[in-house]
């Protein structure tokens, strides 16, 4: 059996220029492909080559926006040209691509925050409205890869690919956060894994919850500020400190900071929760995370003057987080360990459960049948002389003994001793 070759592609630079000379955005030409956004953003920056039924029709389309367009607006009616491998979509249907269900939408922080810092922030909600070409550069992975699928039929991911897609989306962004609240880089990396791990192991119920990412914030968080890492021997001895001084201080700071106070900051000004968000997520009302937060800016004020502005603090922290190398592990990883680590309890719990029953079934084979009444305690009898213990004649009784033998006692005649 032969193979046919790859259908050849124009450098990703050129793949632009062809899309922007169409004035085509990205999500237009996604949709006429039956991809993602951020899979053709991808393919244009060179990051990645499409491959198989996709890497045909993309080559379709371009080789199309390649031929000469005639000048002026097209007439009214006349249908809009589409690639032969994927039709053009209905009046208002959803890109084909491959996502959570419509009950789970991926959000980690508003649109301005991860715009602007995308160190602390993975990225937006795929299920915005999709910006015009040249607003934004790209901020990170695709929420989800797509995957072929038939025109209009919306292919279902595995729950490993739906897993291994948000850990790629939220992991490098969890695990800086999670070093601006601990200051230790192994703990931080730890924090999120654990996060993750727990995640798959309820993977039913975080698929379909509203904020996927948000839970897994929320599980490394607690993780990562559990105060039982004091007594672990790996984490009594403090890391070393960042090699610049600004971090340093910084870091200081935040780790003065009492942990409420600092998990609220890093929400707010770190990641760019609203308020009612960061008061949930830290189970706190409303004017307690304000009053958090406005503690935490002013003693962050008080140490660093030029920190007082919330717009410079959180440029700060972006560059804090983004200063150490804190790289995540990779999902296939990440659900093994999930994995074993459910397997060990399950056995450890078999293992308990079989020891009490034999404990049990023990005792029941060695206990008596029969009731046996115990006992009763010995009772004192009053007028019995104590028992006398052998040992020496005293002074009196050696007398006595001396007198009888002296006296002879002849015929029926007795001794009878008589009190003095």
């Amino acid at each position: 059996m032969t193979q046919r070759p790859a259908t050849p592609l124009p450098p990703p630079k050129e793949r632009r220029r062809l899309r922007e000379a169409a004035a085509l955005t990205q999500a237009q030409l996604a949709s006429r492909v039956g991809v993602s956004r951020e899979t053709v953003r991808a393919w244009e920056s060179g990051r990645t080559t499409p491959r198989g039924r996709r890497r045909d029709a993309y080559a379709t389309l371009l080789a199309q926006l390649a031929q000469p367009v005639p000048s002026g607006p097209a007439p009214e009616g006349a249908p809009a040209p589409a690639p032969a491998p994927a039709p053009a979509p209905a009046p208002a249907p959803a890109p084909v691509t491959t996502e959570l269900p419509a009950t789970a939408p991926v959000v980690i922080a508003p649109p301005d925050s991860a715009a602007t810092h995308p160190v602390l922030t993975p990225g937006q909600n795929t299920r915005e409205k999709e910006p015009e070409q040249g607003d934004e550069p790209e901020r990170g992975p695709a929420l989800l890869p797509a995957v072929s699928a038939p025109a209009g039929v919306a292919a279902p991911l595995t729950p490993a690919e739906a897993f291994d897609a948000l850990y790629a989306f939220c992991a490098p962004a969890l695990v800086r956060q999670a070093y601006l609240l601990t200051g230790r880089r192994e703990l931080a990396r730890e924090s999120v894994e654990r996060a993750f791990q727990l995640a798959w192991q309820r993977w039913p119920e975080v698929a379909v919850d509203r904020d996927p990412a948000g839970w897994v914030r929320a599980a490394a968080y607690e993780y990562a500020l559990s105060p039982w890492h004091c007594f672990r021997p790996r984490y009594r001895h403090p890391e070393p400190p960042p090699a610049d001084a600004s971090d340093r201080a910084l870091l200081d700071v935040l780790l003065a900071l009492p942990p409420p106070y600092r998990r609220t900051l890093v929400l707010y000004d770190g990641v760019g929760l609203g308020l009612p968000e960061t008061a949930a997520e830290t189970e706190a009302s409303t004017p307690a995370a304000a009053n958090r937060l406005l503690h935490a800016r002013e003693a962050v004020a008080e140490r660093l003057p030029e920190l007082s502005d919330p717009a410079v603090l959180h440029q700060r922290l972006a560059e804090l987080a983004s200063a150490e190398r804190l790289r995540a592990a990779r999902p296939p990883a990440v659900r093994g360990g999930s994995e074993r680590r459910a397997r060990f309890w399950t056995r450890a719990a078999i293992a308990f459960t079989v020891t009490l029953i034999g404990a049990t079934a023990l005792t029941l084979r060695t206990a008596p049948t029969r009731y046996e009444p115990p006992v009763p305690p010995g009772e004192t009898v009053r007028g019995v002389p104590p028992r006398a213990a052998p040992g020496p004649l005293s002074e009196r009784e050696l007398e006595l003994r001396a007198k009888l033998r002296e006296e002879m006692v002849n015929g029926p005649e007795r001794l009878v001793p008589e009190p003095e």
